[in-house]
């Protein structure tokens, strides 16, 4: 792990040397979990002209549940109360840099006016997302722990498809889907679980109520695991104790068609836009075009929402090796909604094409 953290870290050091900058700070908290490993909380890193050093306020955990942060790496811990960004500006003055990239969009104005008060002979330019484009692509380590986090996913929601859902409510469903994530040895939910039923079935990013289970409702749910930080998601929607009604069959077989049409146009070198076009022309042909989400994936990684967004005017092609979700879905006011979510990696014909990593039924299943 060590040596992938070094090459991470001298990939991102011969980009910011290239544009003329002696030293890098580091602030955003997924990109130093990416460049240093598990860091403690608000820890910095600064790629420095001599080393690099994680600048931390608190020392790193003894026995941590998901690792410590890079053994090649020095820690610096503040003796003091301050803020690890200024001293790590400091460290990059007392070597001799003469210049400090800095993650510009993360930093506020005067975090950023303190780093210049602090070392006012470093020449301060941006960063940018340099960190965010080298995170895009996977490598095989980062992709198991996305595979074990979606295994989770899939378990969690399996024994929940096998209880008594009738008169519980959205709030104590999404309660128990997270502590059977934390069960089956998640380090955490990925993002705020979401059920929703009955009218509210099929809303993006619904936040449960109190409003209990019946009887012929659409049940939507969307949940995820993180492990070791790596976070995935899947979605699926279910009928409550009955056989679904027509309409609900129909609007279920137009948005699995939807998602299966963008899973398959998966593949290295398809565009972005192309592949959100895939799936989002299906629900269009069918009249579904208002309230459409404005994106039917995204990827993902150390945090759930990553580069590259599958949207309409998205930029950029798919490489090899990139995590993404393919989540199209229709919300009629009123009614309420399917929502079918997966994570997949893109991966060449030759070697199977998309992976499916989550792999629960996407059948439209009677619960």
């Amino acid at each position: 792990m060590s040596e992938m953290y070094a090459i991470r870290r001298t990939r991102l050091r011969e980009q910011f040397n290239a544009a003329g900058n002696a030293a890098a700070l580091v602030s955003r908290p997924a990109n130093v979990r990416y460049l240093a490993g598990p860091a403690p909380q608000g820890a910095v890193l600064l790629l420095g002209k001599t080393e690099d050093v994680l600048v931390s306020a608190d020392p790193p955990e003894d026995r941590p549940a998901d690792g410590r942060p890079d053994d090649a790496l020095r820690l610096y811990t503040l003796p003091g109360p301050g803020d690890p960004a200024v001293a790590a500006a400091d460290l990059a003055a007392a070597q001799n840099s003469d210049s400090l990239a800095v993650e510009e969009h993360h930093l506020t104005v005067a975090r950023h006016r303190a780093l210049r008060s602090v070392a006012p002979a470093l020449r301060v330019g941006d960063l940018g997302g340099a960190v965010d484009q080298l995170r895009i692509v996977k490598d095989e380590e980062e992709i198991s722990c996305l595979r074990i986090g979606a295994e989770i996913a899939d378990q969690a929601l399996g024994e929940l498809l096998e209880s008594i859902l009738v008169g519980r409510t959205e709030r104590h469903l999404a309660l128990e889907l997270e502590r059977r994530l934390i069960d089956h040895g998640a380090d955490a939910p990925a993002f705020p679980t979401s059920v929703a039923t009955g009218p509210n079935a099929g809303r993006r990013g619904h936040r449960p109520t109190d409003r209990r289970v019946e009887e012929g409702d659409f049940l939507s749910v969307c949940l995820g695991a993180t492990y070791r930080g790596y976070r995935c998601e899947i979605g699926r929607t279910f009928v409550i104790g009955t056989s679904p009604a027509n309409w609900q069959i129909d609007l279920y077989d137009l948005v699995f068609a939807a998602q299966r049409a963008g899973r398959e146009a998966l593949a290295p070198g398809a565009a972005c836009r192309d592949v959100d076009r895939a799936a989002r022309q299906v629900l269009d042909s069918s009249g579904h075009t208002q309230g459409l989400s404005p994106l039917t994936g995204h990827g993902v990684g150390l945090e759930i929402d990553e580069d590259p967004q599958l949207a309409p005017a998205a930029m950029g092609k798919l490489d090899a090796c990139v995590p993404v979700t393919v989540e199209p879905g229709v919300h009629l006011p009123g009614r309420g909604g399917v929502r079918i979510d997966d994570t997949l990696v893109v991966r060449p014909e030759a070697d199977g094409g998309p992976e499916l990593l989550t792999i629960t039924t996407k059948e439209l299943l009677a619960l």
